[in-house]
């Protein structure tokens, strides 16, 4: 008896789950600030230009000229003063510094205890993903079962699914471990 089409697509519906989740595990990650500059930081930030909200990638480049100075150049020098106004209201941790061509942002450096802290977030991060990842395992192998109980599949072709559905959770578990210390590494790194 061949593995059905509905026990396939549950195992793919788990797999795409699991890397939608390891897209948003980096996207969340990359906005959390290390101590270094990383135009990343400022992703959220939207300006008011034009007579709407825009997002800061649109209306200005964004460049790391030194380890903790972050430079935004406008393209058009007009909405300088909204891109002002916009990285105040963001609360990126410092300040921007308006030149009248272009503003740069110095970050402080990170106090021991702030990096700390840090790190609790990104462990509690980690685990929400594992968490989440966990619960797409379940839900994939509970999906098998029912297709084995309801007898569409073979015994030999629930061990095997459920083997496959274990090594994928083990493969993304192991990555969310290494991008959650690897992040840890860069916060601590002073």
């Amino acid at each position: 008896m061949p593995v059905n089409e509905a026990v396939s697509a549950a195992v793919s519906k788990m797999e795409e789950a699991m890397k939608e989740r390891m897209a948003r595990l980096a996207k969340d990650m990359s906005v959390m600030r290390t101590g270094r500059a990383n135009p990343m930081m400022l992703e959220g930030v939207k300006v008011e230009a034009y007579g709407s909200l825009v997002p800061l990638k649109q209306v200005a480049a964004v460049s790391v000229p030194e380890a903790r100075t972050l430079e935004i150049r406008p393209w058009d020098p007009g909405t300088l003063q909204d891109i002002e106004k916009a990285l105040q209201k963001a609360d990126v941790g410092a300040m921007p510094q308006n030149d009248g061509k272009m503003l740069r942002i110095s970050l402080p450096m990170m106090t021991e205890d702030r990096r700390k802290d840090l790190v609790k977030v990104l462990k509690k991060l980690g685990e929400e993903f594992r968490v989440g990842v966990r619960n797409d395992r379940q839900e994939a192998l509970n999906k098998v079962k029912k297709s084995f109980q309801a007898k569409e599949i073979t015994e030999d072709d629930l061990r095997g699914l459920e083997t496959r559905i274990q090594k994928t959770t083990d493969s993304f578990t192991k990555q969310i471990d290494d991008q959650v210390a690897a992040k840890e590494k860069e916060i601590l790194t002073i």
